[in-house]
């Protein structure tokens, strides 16, 4: 199965249409709609965590004006900054990970299903604008393939062995393999993990799960306990709400430590529309003090590269010069000023 960018939910949703023995229900009864098929397929699995046990303090929610029904579900996700706060350590032993892998020349795998999947799309699409990294870098697998991030695709979630044969084909050792599963147990990611340590490849597991056994096998544990959901079993609730923050921290984080910014501007982006050329100019404004002419004129000279430029104006040294030192500083700024200043 080839690398994809897309994911399913992470409860299974009912087929469409009655070709694989499934037929629709006319007038289903509670857990059913009246037009769409439901199964029962054997064998039932019970998910033990913590995001699938019921909430107390939300046991009357269906009872609640609109605005309670609200408050109710603010109160919750007030706690997930906590608890992603509480598992930060290990978030920065995976940043460092990903840091030494992507110098060494080797790529960062997001593993997940439903709501996990798409956070990981989502999280790995937006790197390449925002920091001009190649698209390759980051590489999401997401059970289902591509189609699934519309709509789901029933057990691709289940299918163990889907996630190490992607695995298999596309982690090679040395790549940093980062799998979500908001239960711990999602057997796609777990193939996927053990499948990549097996190739000798770092991993990572990121779960609402402090107890999933699979935590004993990975390099680096990130247990992220935002309890309870608000509808029990819900985890693109909390738990989803955890991943996303624990994405974006470790990816952004990750880019900061290898030079794709300077001070706390973009200064790696890639300027695809015009919206994003001004933003060059100003954070090189921003950045040199200087006026909007002579930022322009720096950039034409840097041929559009607003490292080049922001190394330029503030080193007092021509375009190629900057582009040397910042190729000897491996893109980092604060390194290649101090180097054309010893020059």
């Amino acid at each position: 199965m080839p690398a994809s960018r897309a994911g399913v939910p992470d409860e299974p949703e009912a087929g469409s249409d009655g070709h694989d023995g499934t037929a629709p229900v006319p007038n289903a009864g509670a857990g059913g709609i009246a037009g769409i098929p439901r199964r029962v397929t054997p064998p039932f699995i019970r998910v033990d965590s913590p995001t699938e046990a019921r909430n107390p303090r939300t046991v009357e929610i269906d009872r609640l004006p609109t605005l309670e029904v609200l408050h109710l579900i603010n109160d919750e996700d007030q706690q997930v900054a906590r608890a992603v706060r509480a598992a930060l350590p290990k978030v920065a032993a995976a940043v460092d990970l990903a840091v030494r892998a992507l110098q060494e020349g080797r790529r960062i795998h997001y593993v997940g299903a439903g709501t996990s999947g798409r956070l990981a799309v989502l999280d790995a699409a937006e790197l390449p604008p925002t920091f001009a990294v190649p698209h390759e870098w980051f590489v999401t697998h997401a059970a289902g393939g591509p189609a699934a991030f519309l709509r789901a695709i029933e057990g691709a979630e289940d299918d163990e062995e889907a996630g190490a044969r992607e695995m298999i084909e596309s982690v090679q050792a040395g790549d940093v393999v980062m799998g979500l599963a908001a239960s711990g147990r999602t057997p796609y990611v777990v193939g996927a993990l053990r499948a990549s340590r097996a190739r000798g490849a770092a991993t990572v597991f990121v779960t609402a799960n402090p107890a999933a056994s699979l935590g004993t096998e990975v390099d680096v544990f990130v247990p992220v306990d935002t309890g309870p959901e608000v509808v029990a079993g819900s985890t693109r609730m909390k738990a989803g709400t955890a991943q996303k923050l624990v994405l974006n921290a470790f990816s952004t984080a990750v880019m900061v430590r290898i030079g794709r910014t300077y001070s706390n501007l973009m200064v790696d982006l890639m300027a695809t529309n015009a919206k994003l050329r001004g933003r060059m100019l100003e954070i090189l404004a921003e950045a040199t003090g200087k006026d909007e002419h002579t930022c322009a004129q720096a950039l034409r000279e840097a041929d559009g590269e607003l490292k080049t430029a922001l190394v330029a104006v503030l080193g007092q040294v021509s375009s190629e010069r900057a582009r040397s030192a910042l190729r000897h500083a491996h893109g980092h700024v604060h390194v290649a000023l101090a180097e054309v200043g010893r020059a």
